[in-house]
């Protein structure tokens, strides 16, 4: 088959030009709590304000190819690492006023990674760190490490629309523990179930029944595997606690569902 050729006639001048975009939400956790990862802004708009890693989509690359190269320009991230994140593309976002130079329509991806290296600024973005979620999530939003959001006045501001695409992505990464493995990445190679616990509280912000939780993840086929030898003794009362390690499954069937209304 012949390539194809521009038809006769046709004048892209006729539409209206617009930009096209990449946003990252790259979350992890660390020292117990969920963080994502946030730059601040070089240059106008927004300058001095936190927002997602991103920028413009080069005319010569993919929106996945731009979402790795911007991930790795503005936090310092190595492109060897910046390119093994699996980056879950999320949804685009095309109000026609959210951003101020001119129509951009944003690609969006999220990312639950664990054991991230500390990022620093890079490109147009004067700072990166990882921030708490609590920080920046939207009021009235059950905090991610249990109990409510901070107050309005206390939230940090981000640019753009990236609050949305923030909360959007949160709600991605919460559901993506419902039907994957990704939760024993969070844990050391062997593991007690109530650590594995903690990994879902963290992330869902809530508090999950513990017997309920050891027969759901034990009845999933291929989820964690009995580690033989001792097991390990924890510093609450009571026997000792059983080791496990990561199975072979990395989808879990039946899910893993969050509880309704049982915040921690």
């Amino acid at each position: 088959m012949s390539a194809p050729r521009v038809p006769d006639g046709y004048d892209p001048s006729a539409f209206t030009p617009f930009a096209v975009t990449v946003d990252l939400a790259v979350f992890t956790v660390r020292h117990g709590r969920l963080h994502v990862l946030l730059v601040e802004r070089g240059l106008e708009p927004y300058r001095g304000a936190w927002a997602l890693p991103g920028g413009f989509v080069l005319p010569r690359e993919s929106a996945g190819q731009a979402a790795r190269r911007e991930l790795a320009e503005e936090t310092g991230l190595s492109e060897r690492t910046a390119g093994a994140l699996h980056l879950e593309q999320l949804r685009t976002y095309s109000d026609p006023d959210r951003d101020p130079r001119m129509r951009v329509v944003s690609v969006a991806y999220a990312a639950l990674v664990p054991d991230l290296p500390e990022p620093r600024g890079g490109g147009d973005a004067a700072l990166a760190r990882w921030t708490d979620l609590s920080r920046v999530l939207r009021p009235g939003t059950p905090g991610p490490s249990g109990g409510d959001a901070p107050p309005a006045d206390a939230l940090v501001p981000l640019a753009f629309d990236h609050g949305g695409i923030l909360a959007d992505a949160y709600d991605r990464i919460g559901a993506k523990l419902e039907y994957s493995c990704l939760a024993t990445a969070f844990c050391p190679p062997e593991f007690t179930l109530a650590e594995l616990r903690q990994v879902y509280e963290t992330v869902w912000g809530v508090e999950l029944d513990g017997p309920n939780f050891r027969r759901k993840v034990l009845a999933t086929p291929g989820f964690v595997q009995a580690v033989d030898g001792p097991p390990r003794r924890t510093g609450a009362p009571g026997k000792p606690a059983a080791l496990y390690r990561a199975g072979a499954a990395t989808t879990l069937h039946p899910p893993l569902l969050r509880p309704e209304g049982r915040t921690a």
